[in-house]
C-alpha cells in the first residue's frame, strides 16, 4: 500500500543555476481505471534534463514540474480496466506518453515526461497503462532506468526509418548515452562502428565497448572523410548518429554514403550555421530529426536487450535521491561517462 504523501523534485521555472529544481512534498496521486501505480526506484539523467530549467529547451514544457523523463520502478497498484501490467511487475517509463506506435505526431509530441508532464524524479508515479513498458529481465533498476529517452532515441536513429543491416557501417560521436546505446545496439547487429572523440582515454573505453574505429576529432578536424575512407570500397558511413549540431553536421554530410541517413538527434555544439538542406541533395542523403520514439518501438528493443544481454553503460558516481541537485551539476560539468543515474528507492 503507498502512502499519501511523497518526495518529489519539481522544476518551478527556468533557472540558469539549478535554483529552480527544488525537493518537495507532494500528494501520492490517486490511480484512476487505465492507471498504473509505480513505486520509482531509479531515474537517470540527459542532457534535455538539463537544459529545461535553464529556459535552452525548443520544445513545450509547463511549470512547475516533477523532473525527468526516464525511470524505471515496480508497479505496486493497478486501475479496475488494466490489462497490461500486474502488481509486482517491472516497468520502464515511455518519454512521449501518447506516441505508441508509428511517427510522432503534434499532439504525442506535446506529451513528454519531465517537461509537458510530470516525470520521474519522485517516490511514486501514477501513468497510463500505455505509458509503460515491461523493463528487460537481464537488467538492474538503475540500469533500465536508462532506457527512456537516449536508448529509445538511437533505436529509432537506427531501425525507425530504414532499419540497420548487418555489415552496414554506423558513425557514432561522443561518449554521451545515445552515441553509447548505439556503438552497442550497432554492434549486436553486426554493423561497424566508427566512433569520435576529443580524448584518447575515451577512445579506449569506446573500442572495449566494441567500437572497430576511434577518431580523434581534436587531432584530426577533418574526420568525415577519414570515416568515409574506413568505409568498403570509401563509398561512405550508412547510418550517422548526429548528436553536435552545427559543430559536426558538415563533417558528416562528407562522411555519408549516397542513401544514406543522417539521424540529427541533439545540438550539443550549437544549432547556429547549420549547413544548407540543399547538402542532402549534394550527398544524396537522408537528414531526420529524431524525437525518441514510440511504445512499439521500445518493445522492440527491449526484445533486442534481452536476446543480445546488453547492458546499458552506467556512471560510476551514483546519486542518492535527495543529491539529485548534485547529479545534474554532475552530468553540466562533463565529468560523466555513460548515463549518470539517480537512485530513488
Amino acid at each position: 500500500m503507498a502512502p499519501s504523501s511523497q518526495k518529489q523534485w519539481s522544476v518551478s521555472g527556468k533557472d540558469k543555476d539549478f535554483d529552480g529544481l527544488q525537493l518537495v512534498d507532494a500528494p501520492v496521486p490517486k490511480v484512476g481505471e487505465n492507471d498504473v501505480l509505480v513505486k520509482m526506484h531509479a531515474a537517470s539523467l540527459n542532457y534535455r534534463d538539463l537544459i529545461i530549467p535553464k529556459g535552452m529547451y525548443p520544445f513545450p514544457a509547463s511549470f512547475p514540474v516533477v523532473a525527468c523523463s526516464d525511470g524505471a520502478g515496480e508497479v505496486v497498484e493497478v486501475g479496475s480496466k488494466v490489462s497490461r501490467f500486474a502488481k509486482g511487475d517491472r516497468v520502464v517509463t515511455l518519454f512521449n506518453q501518447g506516441h505508441q506506435f508509428g511517427p510522432v505526431d503534434v499532439a504525442a509530441s506535446h506529451t513528454g515526461l519531465g517537461g509537458a508532464v510530470d516525470g520521474t524524479l519522485r517516490q511514486y508515479a501514477v501513468l497510463n497503462e500505455n505509458g509503460l513498458v515491461r523493463a528487460p529481465r537481464n537488467l538492474d533498476h538503475a540500469e533500465a532506468s536508462t532506457l527512456t529517452c537516449a536508448a529509445l532515441t538511437s533505436w529509432n536513429a537506427l531501425y525507425g526509418l530504414k532499419p540497420l543491416k548487418p555489415g552496414e557501417t554506423v558513425l557514432v560521436q561522443g561518449t554521451g548515452g545515445v552515441s553509447v546505446f548505439a556503438l552497442q545496439f550497432a554492434k549486436a547487429a553486426g554493423a561497424t562502428v566508427i566512433a569520435t572523440t576529443s580524448s584518447n582515454e575515451k577512445a579506449q573505453t569506446l573500442k572495449k565497448l566494441g567500437a572497430h574505429h576511434v577518431i580523434n576529432y581534436k587531432e584530426d578536424a577533418n574526420w568525415g572523410e577519414t570515416a568515409k575512407k574506413l568505409t568498403p570500397g570509401g563509398e561512405g558511413v550508412d547510418h550517422i548518429v548526429e548528436v553536435g549540431g552545427a559543430g559536426t553536421l558538415e563533417q558528416s554530410l562528407k562522411a555519408v554514403k549516397f542513401e544514406g541517413v543522417i539521424s540529427i538527434i541533439g545540438f550539443l555544439s550549437g544549432a547556429k550555421g547549420m549547413p544548407p538542406i540543399i547538402e542532402c541533395l549534394n550527398n544524396i542523403c537522408t537528414a531526420r530529426g529524431v524525437y525518441v520514439g514510440s511504445r512499439a518501438l521500445m518493445e522492440d528493443m527491449v526484445r533486442a536487450i534481452e536476446a543480445n544481454d546488453i547492458h546499458p553503460v552506467v556512471d560510476e558516481k551514483v546519486f542518492d535521491f535527495e543529491k539529485a541537485r548534485e547529479a545534474y551539476e554532475y552530468q553540466w560539468s562533463q565529468k560523466h561517462f555513460g548515463k549518470v543515474v539517480i537512485k530513488i528507492a
